[in-house]
């Protein structure tokens, strides 16, 4: 089964995780001085939120996958929608390792589709998905460093 994800750049930590606690009813799964993140079954979704020192708003928007073979689909889903794609294996990011498939839909909204097989104690070493150039450049986590791009 599936999983919407949504990443918010928030600027402080602490009241965006007692507003969204409180908007969800529910505290964070996981919780990190600059990270948060609340695995909810209704609706389902993997919500975080971090403060990495970028502007407010919404960060990028994902589906998680439980499966291998669903993350393929999904990869395959991209590529006939003839939308450059970056591949990541092993990616360290958010306090998790996973494989991952990212995107850039014709609007400039980024999308990640992952399947998470662990869990890290840093945010990551990852770098940012540049929207404009739909390849890796050097900001900071959650989307590939050095993967070919665009294929």
């Amino acid at each position: 089964m599936k999983r919407l994800h949504v990443h918010v750049a928030v600027e402080d930590i602490e009241k965006s995780r007692a507003f969204y606690s409180t908007l969800f009813g529910a505290e964070p799964s996981v919780v990190e001085a600059d990270y948060a993140k609340w695995m909810l079954e209704d609706p389902r979704v993997n919500f975080a939120i971090s403060a990495r020192g970028r502007a407010g708003g919404v960060d990028h928007l994902g589906i998680q996958v439980e499966t291998a073979d669903e993350l393929a689909g999904i990869a395959a889903r991209l590529k006939a929608a003839e939308q450059a794609t970056v591949s990541e294996t092993d990616a360290a990011c958010c306090y998790a390792r996973s494989d991952k498939e990212w995107a850039v839909d014709p609007s400039g909204i980024r999308w990640e589709s992952f399947l998470t097989h662990g869990r890290i104690t840093t945010y990551g070493e990852g770098s940012q998905f540049d929207v404009k150039a739909a390849e890796p450049s050097a900001s900071a986590c959650c989307a590939p460093k050095a993967a070919a791009c665009c294929a």
